[in-house]
């Protein structure tokens, strides 16, 4: 039975949809545009910098799924190393890649169940899957925000 993973899967390409959606909406310019009274802030705020957080939360929990290595794939997804839309753009085929060949390892929903060393403790996949969504949607969420904010349109409708 596939219910559970077919729907987790589901929001995940949605997820995916939705990223490659308002990437769509920026260009190189745009892509790592800050609101103005943030400019000088030390924490990543603008579209490109949080939907790479979002899809490198997906490659992070699959990464610890499928190697039990649950690396931050920091140094690889900075506004350096993905400077233009196009970047980010193969970097989200790349995670897209990561996370299909992540859920090929599991049989059925009761796998969903199983335990396995996590960062911090050990917890069921279900539990990492559908906080990884959660953590995904909310970065995703904050670069919608700054869209807003940088475009002074509407947020879109993602």
């Amino acid at each position: 039975m596939h219910f559970f993973l077919d729907l987790i899967e589901r929001r995940f390409a949605e997820l995916d949809r939705r990223s490659r959606k308002l990437l769509d909406l920026l260009d190189d310019h745009t892509l790592y545009k800050r609101p103005t009274e943030t400019v000088n802030a030390m924490v990543p705020f603008s579209c490109g910098e949080f939907i790479v957080r979002s899809a490198a939360k997906v490659e992070q929990t699959f990464g610890g799924i499928t190697t039990r290595l649950w690396d931050d794939p920091f140094e690889w997804t900075l506004p350096e190393k993905l400077s233009t839309v196009e970047g980010v753009r193969e970097y989200l085929d790349e995670v897209t890649a990561i996370r299909q060949r992540g859920l090929a390892f599991f049989a059925s929903d009761a796998d969903l169940q199983r335990e396995i060393p996590s960062p911090e403790k050990q917890r069921s996949l279900g539990e990492i899957l559908l906080e990884t969504i959660a953590t995904s949607e909310h970065y995703l969420g904050r670069a919608s925000a700054i869209y807003q904010t940088i475009s002074s349109n509407a947020p879109p409708r993602l």
